[in-house]
């Protein structure tokens, strides 16, 4: 009577249900992020659309106070090239720009070329270092932005004292001009300057920040006099909006590095990124900690493992690797066995002498029995196994 034993085998591979169960939390967190991102990507482009456009009602346009100067007989004309901005300059036009970081080096230069002499009015909004040391030299962006919106004017300029308080807050600046007005101060540093030009009787205005120029903020605290008495000073209004479009930013001379093209805000893009990557590694890896003895599905003997090496070596004819692992464990038990540390068993030189001395017999014979090549067939290997018990077995004789 024969019978068939059916053994259980045990996988150490992860089930699906185990791999789900690690992975949810790291799968919610970024599902979670993702549909943040989206959020925030859908609200950004609805409330941000057609920022400081003088033709947009969106929250952050500008169309109510350009139809407010129309209705005072000002005129608004929207510009996007510097070529346009540059030959719509004059004494009686009044040129804003609203974002002059957009600018390359060089068309700020052409700008301020052109404006130096015109004899209107120049208006900067929201200039960073980038730009307003070019557009309006000797006046320098503070690194720190103010702290509070809501600013009072503090200054002798007409135009701030008409209209008091307003949301100026935004950039800092400082100036070496002595003869301008530094208006709407935040920890002494100026939100708003007026610069006269050194002939022609214009001036250049800078603006630290856009809120009194949006629709949704037009009709807070002196926000809608401040900008208009800035902007109506002349009958002609050119909005200049610089578009990445614009064939002048490619000219011959202009130097762009990679940095320039990117957009603002991709440091702190990056360093967000970087520390959740930070995070999530923390939260995943390894703790590291003492071993702890884990009990196996079953226990083998030692002879069996032997068994098993010995029919792999077999199968894939490693004679070779046989005939090595016979020879160095007979050599690793007979070094202690005649007084040469197990360190030199290995060492021909150190092993063989002793070994001579101990048996009184051929050298030649031990070296090729103990470091020669492998057996060429499986008769030789059992052979040389053999050979290897017998001269165990005359070391070991008393």
């Amino acid at each position: 009577m024969t019978a068939e034993a059916t053994l259980t085998t045990t996988s150490t591979a992860p089930t699906a249900r185990q791999m789900w169960t690690r992975a949810r939390g790291i799968t919610l967190a970024a599902v979670l992020l993702l549909a943040a991102a989206v959020a925030m990507a859908a609200v950004r482009s609805t409330t941000r659309h057609g920022e400081l456009d003088p033709r947009s009602a969106d929250p952050h346009g500008s169309r109510a106070i350009a139809q407010l100067l129309s209705d005072r007989g000002v005129s608004t004309r929207v510009v996007t090239t510097l070529d346009a901005a540059r030959a719509a300059v004059g004494p009686d036009t009044t040129l804003l720009v609203a974002v002059p970081d957009l600018l390359t080096e060089r068309q700020q230069l052409e700008l301020h070329e052109s404006i130096a002499a015109s004899g209107g009015r120049t208006v900067l909004v929201a200039a960073g270092s980038w730009s307003v040391e070019r557009l309006a030299p000797g006046v320098i962006a503070d690194p720190a932005t103010s702290s509070r919106n809501t600013l009072a004017p503090d200054c002798s300029l007409p135009e701030a004292r008409r209209a008091g308080s307003a949301d100026t807050g935004g950039i800092r600046y400082t100036t070496t001009h002595l003869d301008a007005d530094t208006c709407y101060p935040s920890q002494r540093l100026a939100t708003l300057l007026r610069i006269p030009a050194a002939s022609g009787g214009g001036d250049t205005v800078v603006l630290g920040a856009p809120d009194i120029l949006h629709n949704d903020r037009l009709d807070k605290q002196g926000n809608a006099s401040l900008a208009l008495q800035l902007l109506g000073s002349r009958p002609h209004l050119v909005w200049y909006l610089p578009s990445l479009s614009d064939t002048s930013a490619t000219r011959t001379g202009d130097q762009q590095n990679l940095r320039d093209l990117l957009p603002s805000g991709w440091l702190w893009g990056t360093l967000q990124l970087f520390i959740a990557a930070a995070l999530a590694a923390c939260w995943r890896a390894r703790r590291f900690g003492p071993l702890v003895p884990e009990r196996l599905p079953v226990a083998i003997r030692a002879s069996e493992t032997a068994e098993g090496r010995a029919r792999l070596y077999r199968r894939a004819d490693a004679r070779d690797r046989a005939a090595t692992a016979l020879r160095s464990a007979t050599r690793t038990r007979l070094a202690p066995l005649i007084g040469v540390p197990v360190t030199q068993a290995h060492a021909p030189e150190a092993l063989l002498p002793a070994l001579s001395a101990h048996l009184d017999g051929d050298g030649q014979a031990l070296h090729s029995l103990l470091f020669g090549p492998p057996p060429g067939d499986d008769a030789a290997l059992i052979a040389l196994t053999d050979q290897l018990d017998a001269l165990e077995r005359e070391v070991r004789r008393p």
